[in-house]
């Protein structure tokens, strides 16, 4: 897992540097704004939930609310339960490259990393 984590210390979800600089990134490829990454889980995977991104144009009343370096990240109130602690990371490497979470709630994962077990 990368090093440098942006956070504060009242955040209870973490981002690497990598994983904000890739998000903005596609965020700027985007057209609609104002644009925010939307984290989630839902249930499914080969673990029993799954993690979820989506770009989102709008914010609900009960999400909550993430800074990272002017990217807004929202987590609605159910998912939240799940990824409290959660760190996403990004790695562009010729093997296995891409987002990555790193759950410490997660008793289980799948090989792939996308799904867990609490």
């Amino acid at each position: 897992m990368a090093e440098n984590i942006t956070h504060t210390k009242t955040q209870t979800i973490n981002i690497t540097i990598a994983a904000v600089n890739e998000i903005k990134r596609l965020m700027a490829e985007e057209k609609e704004t104002p644009l925010y990454l939307r984290l989630g889980v839902a249930a499914g995977g080969c673990s029993g939930m799954s993690y979820t991104m989506a770009f989102d144009s709008e914010k609900n009343e009960f999400d909550r609310e993430f800074q990272f370096d002017d990217l807004t990240v929202l987590v609605d109130l159910q998912s939240i339960m799940y990824l409290s602690g959660t760190t996403l990371d990004f790695n562009n490497g010729l093997m296995g490259g891409g987002f990555s979470f790193h759950n410490p709630n997660a008793q289980r994962s799948c090989g792939c990393g996308s799904s867990f077990t609490c």
